[in-house]
């Protein structure tokens, strides 16, 4: 039997730990059908190992998106496994310490830079650098958190994640003449390394527990997984400048 994904080649960043819903996407994009290729920053080794617990072995090329030279280089890097891309994963996000955790009025602009670049116009660097590989169109999907409101202690990434949403629709906007669609999934907190470097994090937490019309499990990052997965199939054919929330709801629901 087919899967979602069958036939496609798909490129997934972030997979650290088999807790992030990176790990997950790239799991069930396998078990749909794809190749899938990973990337890794700063301990390859570690993603090479979890690369290992994925149904299939999975090859990990190095990527730091604040490095032009590994960008401008990823396209070939890429065809040493695969002829071409027909999805991209972004699982990006990175602030420093000082711009998070309630520290927003006093944050320099150098962490608040660092936290755009690496958060939010990574998506657009990551996108280019992927673009030559995707001659027949593909999806990009991007992880997001809501940017609509103010979290606790969320403070810069919020605005980087704010970032990141607007330029999911611009390059929607500048991508659909060659077919690529560009959305984002808005997940629910999960506890993942992200979630580690997120002063407060159980307090933010806190607020599915009372709120979220579904259950929401904080442990359990598939159903994210799902939804980039859906978003990389051939079943969102004109979907594209979208936000999916799998949130269990909680985006819609008043305080």
């Amino acid at each position: 039997m087919s899967g979602l994904l069958t036939g496609k080649r798909i490129l997934v960043t972030g997979v650290l730990l088999e807790s992030s819903i990176a790990f997950h996407t790239a799991k069930l994009a396998q078990e749909q059908g794809a190749e899938v290729v990973l990337t890794g920053f700063g301990r390859l080794s570690l993603v090479e190992r979890i690369a290992n617990r994925l149904p299939k072995p999975a090859p990990v090329i190095e990527l730091d998106v604040q490095n032009q030279e590994q960008l401008d280089s990823l396209a070939a890097r890429v065809r040493e496994h695969v002829d071409g891309l027909d999805g991209v994963v972004h699982s990006i996000g990175f602030a420093p310490q000082d711009a998070l955790g309630g520290n927003f009025l006093n944050t320099p602009w150098e962490s608040v830079a660092t936290a755009v670049q690496v958060s939010a116009y990574s998506l657009k660097s990551l996108t280019m650098a992927c673009l030559p590989l995707m001659e027949n169109g593909g999806s990009v999907v991007g992880m997001d958190f809501d940017a609509q409101i103010a979290w606790p202690q969320y403070d810069w990434m919020g605005v980087a994640k704010a970032a990141l949403e607007s330029t999911s629709r611009y390059l929607a906007r500048d991508l659909g003449p060659q077919n690529v669609r560009v959305n984002l999934v808005s997940a629910g907190p999960i506890k993942s390394m992200a979630a580690k470097s997120i002063p407060g994090f159980e307090e933010l937490a806190q607020v599915w527990e009372t709120r979220a019309p579904l259950a929401w499990d904080l442990t359990d990052p598939e159903p994210a997984g799902r939804g980039v997965v859906a978003l990389l199939s051939d079943w969102f054919p004109k979907t594209t400048g979208e936000i999916i929330h799998v949130d269990g709801g909680l985006h819609a629901i008043g305080a």
